[in-house]
């Protein structure tokens, strides 16, 4: 299971988290959001998968992120249609779809599938787009039945290990690409430290 950094924001602390070698590492283009990512994303080490985060951002404008930021994936946050995520899809960038996820979720309405999409991202549901800084009950997991690989979000922080380490030993996580962890490794809005993380990552590392 791979581990993904999230709202990553200023070069400096990007740098020093890429130094733990994260399988990805994340950056939100929403304007709107704490962590807007504005600078040029520079010398992160090229194992190191970038993803570029998007709430309901113009085709053209993603494009050109893409393409600025060397992305290598891009995670569509908002009310982006299965047509919308099929014509991202067709630039040859991963397409990661975010799904707003509560307690009492009907897999069975998902409009999504494999042709237009190559991951879903499993988040809480709440105010925002992401970054809630809560969970939803991982539970649900059980029910979902297809084979599109999916990140596991939603406020998970080191006080969540035992309820992870319970998840990951479950016949559900079979499907969960990885775990994607932001806010509750923050210092400030998109400054995350770096020891926490670390743990975060040991931990992970030990029990996979």
């Amino acid at each position: 299971m791979k581990l993904k950094i999230c709202g990553m924001k200023e070069q400096e602390n990007t740098l020093s988290i890429s130094e733990l070698q994260p399988d990805f590492l994340g950056f939100i283009f929403w304007k709107d959001s704490k962590r807007y990512c504005e600078n040029v994303i520079e010398k992160i080490p090229t194992n190191i998968e970038k993803v570029g985060v998007f709430v309901d951002a113009d085709y053209n404008e993603i494009v050109d992120k893409i393409i600025s930021h060397q992305l290598n994936f891009v995670q569509l946050h908002g009310e982006e249609s299965a047509d919308f995520c099929l014509e991202m899809k067709k630039t040859n960038i991963k397409v990661i779809k975010a799904i707003k996820i509560d307690n009492n979720f009907n897999f069975n309405e998902l409009k999504y599938n494999k042709n237009c999409i190559d991951y879903f991202l499993f988040d809480t549901k709440g105010d925002l787009p992401g970054g809630n800084g809560t969970t939803f009950d991982w539970e649900v997991l059980n029910d979902y039945n297809e084979e599109i690989p999916f990140f596991l979000s939603g406020g998970i922080g080191l006080d969540e290990w035992p309820k992870l380490e319970k998840f990951i030993q479950s016949e559900a996580a079979k499907k969960c690409l990885a775990i994607d962890i932001n806010s509750q490794f923050e210092d400030d809005f998109g400054i995350k430290n770096k020891e926490k993380i670390k743990e975060f990552q040991e931990k992970l590392s030990q029990l996979l």
